[in-house]
């Protein structure tokens, strides 16, 4: 029995250093993710730690964090088992930003310019709620009912809908919110971002500042075989660079997010391993890069933070939205973005209407068709940081059907054909949420 007893032991002993082994290295990430959660959800949309660890950080190996937050500081920390503490401090203007031991919290710091929309219009191009529309090609019960089925019943955990808005012929038919989350609630994008992103380099080229097709204006490239790498090759994601994106573990893209210091620098250093527009590859570093190269396009840092939100942000009256900023001060174009569901939604409205925004064209018509067209090697998934329906991945919704992810199942649907914008706010992705199945219910309320 004793001899019984010490195998248990050793065995447990065993597991347990294994246990250790695999995880101590993702320790850095866990609290790193949890700490900069935090700080997040709590300074820009005033959730309390218990609402964000129940919900944003509600994720295996993350829920390990122990968190706390110090109002007069303005920052948060996480560790996990007292191991490995990562801060995460908030500015106004800029959100919330993880850092390291070297950064310099009393350094000074620039923060965009905003201008606030003030309008007696209609949304979605004024402050004033709009009236009562109702239109008879719209099955309204039909139509909630597909809403409501997007939402968990009480006290479940299957769908995890935040919020959800449907916007027809510019007016809101269906809007819902789940408990603690109203109209007024900022949410994060994750990977919406990246359209954000790209839709800055359609506004430059509308404005003849910036042509998409020359070679990407890297100076360390311009001695190895990257020299011909465009911006539309990074764009479409088939630059050809290394890159591995793995969220269930250690790798480029959590690297970057959660450790690096000048996140637009992390794929800029990568090697090419294919040749441009050979091999599609998704990568949230590509996005930072271009990030990076939107900051060199502009004589001056505080020029490139106004940038964003004079010509985009601001003009279409995001004025709930806050882009996140990396330690060395430039937007993290990949993945921190945040904003009301009714704001994510106006973003869609403007790819819907091809950049016109009330009578103002900010990018070219061509544009949104550019973004909306399959790039080469993703079997119609993807387009240009636009995902897309053209591969018929959502069997059930029209096939012109292009949209804004991210992760946990964030989206911004935009369908030109029914004249529709879809937006679905949330913690579970497809599959775990029936995507097809909830824009199904939508489309099928709407009478072709």
């Amino acid at each position: 029995m004793k001899k019984f007893f010490k195998l248990v032991g050793f065995a447990s002993f065993i597991g347990i250093l294994y246990y250790g082994f695999i995880t101590y290295p993702k320790l850095d990430l866990i609290s790193g993710f949890s700490a900069k959660s935090i700080a997040s959800g709590h300074f820009i949309d005033h959730r309390s730690m218990e609402m964000i660890e129940k919900g944003d950080n509600d994720i295996k190996m993350i829920d390990l964090a122990t968190n706390t937050i110090d109002e007069n500081g303005q920052f948060a920390t996480a560790s996990v088992y007292g191991l490995k503490e990562r801060k995460a401090i908030y500015r106004e203007g800029l959100g919330a930003t993880l850092i390291d031991a070297d950064f310099d919290i009393s350094a000074p710091y620039e923060v965009p310019k905003r201008t606030k929309l003030v309008s007696d219009k209609l949304f979605p191009y004024g402050n004033q709620e709009a009236k009562d529309t109702v239109f008879s090609s719209v099955d309204y019960a039909k139509l909630n009912a597909a809403v409501s089925n997007a939402f968990d019943s009480t006290d479940k955990k299957d769908k995890r809908t935040r919020s959800v808005i449907v916007i027809h012929k510019d007016r809101i038919i269906a809007e819902k919110y789940d408990t603690g989350f109203d109209k007024d609630s900022k949410i994060l994008g994750w990977s919406m971002t990246k359209s954000i992103t790209a839709t800055i380099f359609g506004i430059l080229e509308k404005q003849g500042k910036y042509d998409i097709y020359k070679p990407a204006p890297i100076v360390e490239w311009q001695k190895d075989k990257r020299k011909n790498i465009t911006t539309n090759d990074l764009l479409h994601m088939n630059s050809g660079l290394e890159w591995e994106e793995n969220y269930s573990t250690i790798c480029d893209a959590t690297k970057m997010l959660f450790q690096a210091e000048n996140m637009g620098r992390v794929q800029l250093e990568k090697p090419s391993v294919f040749e441009p527009n050979t091999h599609w590859n998704y990568s949230s570093g590509t996005t930072n890069l271009l990030s990076y190269i939107l900051r060199n396009q502009f004589k001056t840092h505080q020029e490139y933070l106004d940038f964003w939100y004079s010509a985009l942000i601001d003009k279409i009256g995001m004025k709930s939205m806050v882009v996140e900023t990396d330690m060395a001060g430039n937007f993290v174009g990949s993945s921190y973005s945040w904003a009301t569901t009714r704001d994510w939604s106006k973003f869609g409205l403007l790819y819907l209407h091809k950049g016109n925004w009330n009578g103002e064209q900010l990018f070219d018509a061509g544009w949104a068709e550019y973004v909306a067209g399959p790039t080469k090697g993703s079997k119609g998934d993807y387009g240009a940081h636009f995902w897309l329906n053209a591969g018929g991945k959502f069997p059930d919704v029209p096939r012109d059907m292009f949209y804004c992810s991210g992760f946990q199942g964030q989206m911004v649907a935009i369908i030109p054909s029914m004249d529709l914008v879809i937006v679905r706010m949330g913690l579970k992705e497809n599959p775990e949420f029936d995507f097809n199945g909830f824009l199904r219910g939508v489309i099928g309320s709407l009478k072709r």
